[in-house]
């Protein structure tokens, strides 16, 4: 399902024996746009640090309109004596090493698939033994959804706005598009631009350039509410730029 980042922020976040906090906000990777870990905001639990959730712990979504929440395969004990990261340090992969072994999770960043040698995160412990450790090696640099928020977007022909908010996948975690509320050339109005669309992103100007004209993002179908982010709402919006849906890579891959 897809679902705003700012919808999901604030769900309750129950371990196996008792609520941990909430979401915070969320890292994700400049390379696949997939969110690798759930910020949690802990309150006085464990102050000073930042406390990291990675999806393959994430067990259920309940979407209980007065009471959301997101189950987490884990308990107070196991978070708590994972690796600690202060709050104000980056997520670097020393940490990530320390992390992923810590939990007995399967490398991201080792293999050919988003997440490494899966299209999906993965649940199943005798999976993450079985995976393979070795492979193709790439260098994650992780965001956070709040710090891009903001950014600057330039089309083909001049800026249409900045970003507003993620469009994420609980399934496979996927950042699937970036909410861009256009200000001042288009007052008003928001539109959807996926990841694939992006030509390149300046993180020291603030800044992500997208392979559209202005004029193909006006005319695109309008940025729906969260509940008709359906299947047919996308392949309309695919369908306007003559794209293939990101869908159909994740079934060849099963």
């Amino acid at each position: 399902m897809l679902s705003t980042a700012k919808a999901l922020k604030d769900y309750r976040l129950d371990s196996l024996d008792g609520e941990i906090g909430k979401v915070k906000e969320f890292y994700f990777d400049d390379r696949y746009w997939a969110v690798r870990y759930l910020v949690a905001s802990t309150g006085y639990w464990l102050p000073g640090r930042q406390v990291l959730i990675s999806p393959h712990a994430l067990v259920a979504m309940e979407r209980n309109i007065y009471d959301p929440a997101i189950r987490i395969d884990l308990t107070k004990k196991q978070i708590e004596e994972s690796p600690s990261l202060d709050s104000d340090r980056p997520v670097s992969r020393q940490f990530e090493d320390s992390y992923s072994s810590y939990y007995g999770y399967p490398a991201y960043w080792s293999g050919p698939c988003t997440w490494g040698a899966y299209p999906y995160p993965v649940r199943d412990r005798e999976q993450w033994r079985a995976a393979p450790q070795k492979g193709i090696q790439w260098d994650a640099h992780l965001r956070s959804t709040r710090a891009v928020t903001g950014y600057h977007i330039q089309a083909l022909d001049g800026e249409i706005g900045h970003v507003d908010d993620f469009v994420i996948d609980d399934n496979t975690w996927a950042i699937r598009y970036l909410i861009i509320k256009t200000g001042n050339w288009w007052a008003g109005n928001k539109v959807l631009v996926s990841p694939e669309w992006i030509e390149n992103v300046s993180w020291d100007e603030n800044l992500v350039c997208v392979n559209l004209s202005r004029k193909s993002i006006q005319e695109s179908p309008p940025c729906p509410e969260e509940s008709q982010l359906t299947r047919e709402y996308e392949l309309g919006l695919f369908g306007h730029y003559n794209r293939k849906g990101y869908w159909m890579d994740e079934l060849a891959a099963k």
